[in-house]
């Protein structure tokens, strides 16, 4: 029962983080909004059991991509952005969809009636997921390429900022 009110509260949580993200004008407190959303979703992963993948969404999300765009707000000196009513069509069409959304992720949440089995996790695929050894192997091995790979897209993505930071202000408010 515990564990139930725990989950709750931290989905509360998350939710709340992000919404508070896309209310926030200012970058930074919408990049701090974005950390809560990543705290309270390893604290989601722990209570689920998964403590290697906690400790990867602290370590890698919360920690290092979060200080990677706090250091892409600051460098770009990102101010306060303007925020529009948006388009007609946004609304029309995503506040039925996101209510359709809702009702079919609710309708299979009763229909599993909370079994893990029901969800397609039998106790042998519990047995062999999120063992540190396996999933090192298959980052370090199988998927070495495209790790690689995105590890260079990132730091394309800093010399970009830096290159965006270091134009006059002048060439930045034509370009």
């Amino acid at each position: 029962m515990l564990h139930l009110i725990l989950f709750s509260l931290f989905v509360i949580i998350c939710v709340a983080g992000a919404v508070n993200l896309l209310l926030q004008r200012h970058p930074i407190n919408s990049a701090l909004s974005l950390v809560v959303v990543m705290g309270s979703l390893a604290v989601e992963y722990l209570l689920l059991g998964a403590e290697f993948v906690a400790a990867i969404q602290v370590i890698v999300y919360a920690g290092a991509i979060m200080v990677l765009f706090v250091f892409v707000i600051m460098l770009l000196n990102a101010g306060e952005e303007e925020h529009t009513q948006g388009s007609r069509v946004a609304w029309l069409l995503g506040l039925p969809g996101a209510l359709a959304i809702t009702v079919v992720i609710a309708w299979a949440l009763v229909q599993s009636e909370g079994s893990a089995v029901a969800l397609g996790v039998t106790p042998d695929a519990q047995k062999a997921f999120g063992n540190a050894a396996d999933i090192s192997q298959l980052l370090f091995h199988q998927f070495l390429l495209p790790f690689e790979v995105t590890s260079i897209l990132v730091l394309i993505a800093i010399m970009g900022a830096v290159v965006l930071a270091a134009r006059p202000e002048s060439e930045r408010r034509e370009g």
